[in-house]
């Protein structure tokens, strides 16, 4: 299934209470998400370790949707002025496995937000979480950094495995796009 969803560039409040976010480019890669959504976490956090930051966000809990949407949002926003500072690239391709999971991302920031995939994980569970949630995540995060997402599922049929290789491949493509060396090692 082929999806192309166009999104409004209005970004989400970062300030917004019960939402804390802090995303900066270090070699030491740490992370402490915590988003309500063990599952968003986990990915989060690779995404974080394959971008090359230290990260710290927390998201009130909720809904998992309104969670999902709230932390993509959010980050999106606070990964923006390092996506855009002086000697940052602003585009970033990578394709990266999980188990036997193949994923290819590209980006750019565009400031159209954009998230085009060939993946379909409406039906799925991961984690007890309809995986259809991810998207909700990416979606906001595109807006809110301002992105022309690309998402391909080249192989892969576990959903968990699947999920594991888009987020790393969007973290290594996010150090690219930030000029960075992707901290996945």
């Amino acid at each position: 299934m082929r999806s192309v969803r166009g999104l409004s560039a209005s970004k989400p409040d970062p300030a917004a209470p019960g939402l804390r976010v802090r995303a900066e480019i270090s070699a030491s890669a740490r992370s402490s998400v915590e988003t309500g959504i063990p599952v968003l976490d986990h990915l989060v956090g690779l995404t974080a370790r394959y971008a090359s930051l230290d990260l710290a966000l927390e998201v009130e809990p909720g809904a998992a949707a309104a969670e999902a949407t709230a932390a993509g949002g959010a980050l999106g926003q606070a990964l923006l002025p390092h996506l855009t500072r002086d000697g940052a690239l602003g585009y970033g391709s990578v394709a990266l496995p999980a188990g036997e999971a193949l994923a290819h991302v590209a980006l750019e920031v565009s400031g159209e937000p954009l998230v085009v995939s060939n993946v379909d994980l409406s039906q799925a569970r991961v984690g007890g979480l309809a995986a259809d949630v991810i998207g909700d995540f990416l979606e906001s995060f595109a807006a809110g950094a301002g992105l022309t997402l690309h998402v391909r599922l080249l192989e892969g049929d576990d959903p968990a495995h699947v999920l594991d290789a888009i987020f790393k491949a969007l973290g290594a493509a996010l150090a690219s796009a930030c000029g960075q060396p992707s901290g996945g090692s």
